[in-house]
């Protein structure tokens, strides 16, 4: 029997969201129940920040009530600070203050066992970025540290190709994930829940709520650093991650190209904004040397990233080329630096790993979640 929104509906219509018995359907807190294809069933609850801890206790219970469904293959549901479409939830005010679209979580909550998060993020798509996150983590594990690496561009999961992982990961008790490895690093990623060629049509809650679920329900053990592959741009996903987990920074990543870097901009000041510390801008695709002839070609500009670290006082990490070896190698799923470790690209990448571990090793500790304000 196929799982409908009606079904869905009437299992949450048995969760109490109050001491007076409201139930969560009735409560008018419930978004839109979005039943997809596979059976995966994704809805959010509208809170106010104060009550996220007690909330969440009313969250677990609406994803049991749901997960006991007959075809359920799984559920996303997150708490959020916005009012959700399509419920009776009464709208704002034209007075009231505004929220930011992000997630509801506790604040001060860090990953158990992860000592630092760190986001490579970029302003746009197409700039490498998947493929120096995977790196960067590869350098950082060379170092000697316990490194996970959370693919988070929900719409457009990379890390099963970079890293050549196939499967899905084992559900362990409380329906906790065991993260997937490759290379010595712990990896979870949407894609290894969804099929290949699945079209992600997530509206924001749903995105949110899955980056919040990979990051709280992965059983990630002890970490020194996990890397989060970030999808491009600054909207729900860079604000769900800086409300619900504690980034010690974020890394940028840009071609020296005038379009991205304007966008790669947009990436610091939106990090600035909500007080995540920039780790550096990451110059990629910065020149082309011919294999054949040996001349070096500046296809998208050079030194543009480096000049805009130094515009906007921040550490600038170092230029990547562009070079046929490191997507060959990324397309195969042997990344450059565990298939090259003594090459010119896998020094880049460590050099890299080691100006961002000696930034978190020499400042605080993960540091706690700051306050999103709206002007």
């Amino acid at each position: 029997m196929a799982i409908t929104r009606e079904h869905v509906l009437q299992a949450l219509s048995t969760v109490p969201v109050d001491a007076g018995g409201t139930n969560l359907v009735a409560s008018g807190r419930l978004s839109d129940v979005v039943v997809d294809d596979a059976g995966r069933v994704m809805f959010s609850i509208t809170i106010e920040p104060s009550e996220a801890a007690a909330m969440e206790q009313v969250r677990q219970a609406a994803v049991a009530a749901v997960q006991g469904l007959p075809a359920v293959k799984g559920v996303f549901a997150s708490l959020t600070a916005d009012n959700p479409a399509g419920s009776g939830a009464s709208a704002p005010s034209p007075a009231a203050p505004q929220r930011p679209h992000a997630a509801a979580q506790p604040r001060n909550q860090r990953i158990p066992g992860v000592q630092h998060v760190i986001a490579v993020a970029s302003g746009k798509g197409g700039v490498g970025k998947s493929t120096t996150a995977c790196n960067l983590a590869l350098g950082l594990k060379a170092l000697g540290l316990k490194v996970g690496l959370l693919d988070a561009d929900i719409y457009g999961p990379s890390m099963p190709k970079l890293l050549g992982i196939h499967g899905k990961p084992r559900l362990l008790e409380n329906r906790v994930l065991e993260p997937m490895e490759a290379f010595g690093l712990k990896v979870m990623s949407i894609g290894f829940l969804v099929e290949e060629e699945a079209a992600m049509i997530w509206r924001g809650p749903m995105v949110m709520s899955a980056i919040t679920q990979m990051l709280r329900e992965v059983a990630w053990g002890d970490l020194d650093v996990l890397v989060v592959d970030m999808p491009p741009g600054t909207g729900d996903a860079q604000l769900t991650m800086a409300q619900a987990t504690p980034l010690a920074g974020a890394v940028i990543v840009s071609t020296p190209q005038d379009l991205a870097l304007i966008d790669a901009r947009r990436g610091v000041s939106m990090f600035k904004r909500v007080e995540i510390p920039i780790l550096g801008i990451v110059e990629n695709m910065a020149t082309f040397v011919c294999p054949h002839c040996g001349q070096s070609s500046h296809i998208f500009g050079h030194g543009g990233a480096r000049d805009e670290a130094k515009r906007l006082g921040v550490p600038f990490l170092g230029e990547v080329p562009l070079n046929m070896t490191i997507r060959e190698l990324s397309d195969a799923g042997r990344p450059v630096v565990v298939s090259d470790p003594d090459g010119p690209h896998a020094k880049i990448y460590k050099d890299m790993a080691q100006q961002v571990w000696t930034s978190l090793a020499g400042g605080a500790a993960a540091r706690p979640a700051p306050r999103i304000v709206i002007e």
